[in-house]
């Protein structure tokens, strides 16, 4: 999902769909997630009920067909392999390339 820059002004349509993702998968997907798998549309309608979710995702994506505002969608096991690889690269670049010689000399090799 894009980065946001602090300062950056964005409307609150486009941050809300640039910042999130559904989940597709069909009703067992919905049923498990208890229709939160809408998270674009959870994120414009926060008090929108879980079933009606459905519904506003048919709106909002044509909307943002023609007002030309990408809309993500994407499994629900790729969404937590895309998460997971975000996760490592960032916590792999944030580790001290330093290695500490006492925490060495413990290592099992």
């Amino acid at each position: 999902m894009p980065i946001i820059e602090a300062g950056q002004k964005v409307e609150f349509f486009s941050r809300q769909v640039l910042t999130s993702r559904n989940f597709h998968g069909g009703r067992w997907v919905e049923y498990f997630m208890g229709g939160l798998n809408y998270q674009v549309e959870h994120h414009l309608f926060p008090n929108m009920a879980r079933p009606d979710l459905r519904a506003a995702r048919l709106v909002v994506r044509q909307f943002c067909a023609d007002h030309d505002v990408p809309y993500a969608e994407t499994s629900l096991i790729r969404s937590y392999a895309i998460v997971v690889q975000y996760l490592n690269r960032v916590g792999l670049a944030a580790r001290d390339p330093f290695a500490c010689l006492m925490v060495q000399q413990y290592r099992v090799h």
